[in-house]
């Protein structure tokens, strides 16, 4: 025990936010959002709920930073060398997520949010930001393999394959490989080669 508490004290800054955060996503696995409270993360991650109220104001602020911490960045999408690969990669990969705890955190936030407008507000501050990130570099890349042309994309060009996505696992279930395939081929792909055609 002793040497628990030291090396918790040890930690500090991204070390302790990262355990604290990837504690969040053990516990939703094991107990579900129903099931998860402060005081099991903070015992998961060997700190104190003091640790966690200094940085987040509740569970669910808790949750929606430790969801969003696990999408991955636009550097991290690799580039496969085509438009198509790129978006069904960074399209699976999400869809890969909500399959797992950080889904089931997802479905108890959206819950909360409709009576909790604090909530609503933490979900819609960053609903843009990584995946409208990776959908930029992945038209980039594109662009500069002359896959598209250099037109404007509006936000909601860019935004609609992962809002499709979220809604797809919030009424539709799980998220399969044939409904990712089918989102890139029929509803994303045509959508940014009409907006941003090639240059003949």
């Amino acid at each position: 025990m002793t040497v628990g508490h030291g090396t918790a004290k040890r930690r500090r800054g991204a070390v302790l936010e990262a355990a604290i955060l990837a504690a969040v996503l053990q516990e939703l696995g094991a107990s579900g959002y129903a099931g998860m409270s402060m005081d099991a993360v903070a015992e998961r991650a060997r700190v104190s709920k003091a640790s966690l109220y200094r940085r987040w104001s509740g569970k669910s602020e808790l949750i929606v930073a430790a969801v969003y911490r696990i999408l991955p960045d636009a550097d991290e999408i690799p580039d496969t060398g085509s438009l198509r690969a790129d978006l069904l990669v960074a399209l699976g990969d999400a869809a890969a997520q909500l399959a797992g705890p950080a889904g089931a955190g997802m479905r108890g936030i959206l819950s909360d949010a409709l009576g909790d407008p604090g909530v609503a507000d933490e979900l819609r501050s960053r609903r843009k930001g990584r995946g409208d990130a990776v959908m930029r570099e992945i038209v980039r890349r594109a662009r500069a393999r002359g896959e598209l042309g250099d037109g404007d994309l509006s936000p909601r060009v860019l935004e609609v394959g992962h809002a499709m996505l979220r809604h797809e696992f919030l009424f539709g279930g799980d998220v399969t490989e044939e409904y990712v395939t089918s989102l890139v081929d029929e509803v994303v792909l045509p959508i940014l080669v009409v907006t941003s055609p090639p240059a003949p």
